[in-house]
């Protein structure tokens, strides 16, 4: 079962940066309910297992390429968002004190806790692409404007996956001209 949730989580999350053309040093935030993944309600079957299946899939993609990981906390920790101090600094976000726990924050969000370089975790985060595991809602946590993305990889296990990129907002009416290369 490890192999294949790995596999799935990392064919899906190549298709994101495929489609959203991140660079290093952007954030990608994943939300994910690890219940989902194995069938059942949110927060009923919380596994460290499957998490750590998914975050190998996803995390040596993101940190080869220099984009850091930001992983959205259940609702339990009001959202919150564990990413490296760096990530934070950068971001101009200030850290909070919560340790994430699999009952309290998330499987996920444990293991990227444990596993990170200097880990903390911060109430926002205006990330420019991710991944939505499950149906946890991550678009609190993405920049204007949210563009889907339509992934032939949308399923892990029993979790549907949502993803999205941004792009800047377009202004200046029908007489304005725009860079192609930022849609």
């Amino acid at each position: 079962m490890y192999e294949e949730i790995k596999e799935k989580a990392n064919a899906a999350v190549l298709e994101v940066l495929e489609q959203a053309k991140l660079c290093a040093g952007d954030i990608f935030v994943v939300g994910c309910s690890s219940s989902t993944v194995c069938g059942e309600g949110y927060g009923k079957a919380s596994s460290v297992d499957i998490a750590q299946a998914l975050f190998d899939g996803i995390y040596p993609e993101l940190k080869s390429r220099g984009i850091y990981l930001a992983s959205q906390c259940c609702e339990h920790l009001n959202r919150a968002i564990i990413i490296s101090a760096d990530a934070a600094k950068a971001a101009g976000e200030e850290p909070v004190n919560v340790v994430p726990r699999p009952k309290a924050g998330g499987s996920f969000a444990t293991i990227t806790y444990n596993t990170i370089d200097d880990p903390v975790a911060v109430e926002h985060i205006r990330a420019k692409a991710g991944m939505d595991i499950g149906g946890v809602l991550i678009g609190m946590h993405l920049k204007e404007v949210a563009v889907p993305l339509n992934l032939k990889n949308n399923m892990i296990g029993q979790a549907h996956i949502t993803a999205a990129r941004t792009r800047p907002k377009f202004i200046g009416g029908e007489r304005a001209h725009y860079d192609d290369e930022l849609k």
